[in-house]
């Protein structure tokens, strides 16, 4: 079997992967470091929608689908319409984001792209080693992406949700959505003893993504999701649209040590890594800050089971996985209060992980006596 050695080693064309690889070739202390990049598959479609909220400038705005100033949020407790600013709500569909990446990697210096399926990936010592069908390479860093769920499957000591969906993109006869405005959440369907929400993203008046999400721990049959769209559209008043497309995803929320499969040449990136943010499932702004974090990182030289993503947020998000997997049919109940006694751009930036230690005590605070008690019992738990 022919093997080729490298300076770095990317595993995994996703957003993570071609992520760190831009970085790493805008940065010119890695231009002398051959990188290759391993992927079963060239990605060009439109196989994920990334939203996130930002300043008004950002890299990707060139390439956005949408942005909004302006959301709401709905439950049966409360409507609340509110603005963003400083922020900014972003829709941007991956086709764009994979074909841009491509383009400006293509031709870049001693960078390799190989398309072949990665069998297995073994650290030795101070190198790792990815093997393919037919192939083996080697270096002395090697980041992977690929997710194996196994491990969390095979563990209770840390709760394991899933915030998993079915998007429809409608077009309807008649001018009936505000593009103006997006519906962040809305808890005012039928729970079902789950959190269950309905999340719509209007392009124009008569085009939106129309999303039925749940954050619990079992997928649903797929009937089901549809039913769910179908029946919200209905109680709006849209009966007349056209279904233009469909997605479907699945996103792992949990607090699980991802990095104690990292070793000194091995580091695992992306959700592999860890590095979707637990209590919301929203991965695509936390892998931009985790791979500046790790750029600067790889100049130390040191070896990569020291890069670190704990803080207090995590345990932030452990405690609240903790009391969402116990009272899953609450969740409605628990993001109400706390749209409702904080400013929302605190909250955004509380799940940004920018707040001060008083904001989050703020927010703790916002909670009812009864729902306190939930997250206490959860501390206490954990600590004893």
């Amino acid at each position: 079997m022919k093997e080729t050695s490298f300076d770095f080693i990317i595993c995994g064309g996703g957003a993570s992967g071609l992520l760190l690889l831009d970085a790493l070739r805008k940065d010119s202390f890695f231009d002398d470091y051959r990188i290759l990049l391993l992927e079963k598959e060239i990605k060009n479609s439109n196989d994920r929608t990334w939203c996130f909220w930002e300043t008004p400038q950002g890299p990707f705005d060139e390439l956005l689908t949408k942005k909004w100033d302006h959301a709401q949020f709905k439950s049966s407790e409360l409507q609340l319409d509110f603005q963003l600013a400083p922020l900014s709500y972003k829709m941007l569909r991956s086709s764009g984001v994979y074909k841009q990446l491509h383009t400006n990697l293509k031709h870049s210096k001693n960078t390799f792209f190989k398309q072949a399926e990665i069998k297995e990936v073994t650290s030795e010592g101070n190198q790792t080693r990815v093997f393919t069908s037919h192939e083996s390479f080697i270096a002395k860093r090697v980041f992977n992406s690929l997710f194996d769920p196994k491990p969390l499957k095979k563990q209770k000591k840390y709760p394991v949700l899933q915030q998993h969906f079915v998007g429809w993109y409608i077009k309807t006869e008649d001018p009936v959505f505000d593009p103006e405005k997006l519906l962040f959440m809305d808890f005012d369907i039928p729970q079902k003893k789950e959190t269950r929400f309905l999340y719509l993203l209007p392009l124009d008046t008569k085009t939106a993504l129309v999303e039925y999400t749940l954050f619990s721990e079992h997928l649903l049959p797929l009937e089901e999701y549809e039913m769910g769209i179908q029946s919200y559209l209905k109680e709006k008043g849209i009966t007349e649209y056209t279904l233009e497309e469909k997605e479907q995803g699945t996103i792992p929320m949990t607090c699980f040590p991802f990095e104690q499969f990292n070793t000194q040449s091995l580091l695992h990136i992306g959700t592999a890594g860890g590095w979707t943010k637990a209590s919301t499932g929203f991965t695509f702004m936390n892998t931009r800050r985790n791979v500046a974090r790790l750029c600067a990182f790889l100049k130390t030289d040191q070896d990569l089971n020291n890069f670190k993503i704990k803080n207090r947020f995590r345990f932030y998000d452990l405690l609240f996985l903790d009391v969402l997997t116990r009272y899953n049919s609450e969740g409605s109940s628990l993001f109400s209060r706390m749209f409702e006694k904080n400013p929302p751009v605190r909250i955004f930036h509380f799940l940004d992980e920018k707040t001060s230690f008083w904001e989050e005590l703020s927010i703790l605070a916002s909670f009812s006596l009864k729902q306190k008690s939930w997250f206490i019992k959860a501390l206490f738990q954990r600590i004893f």
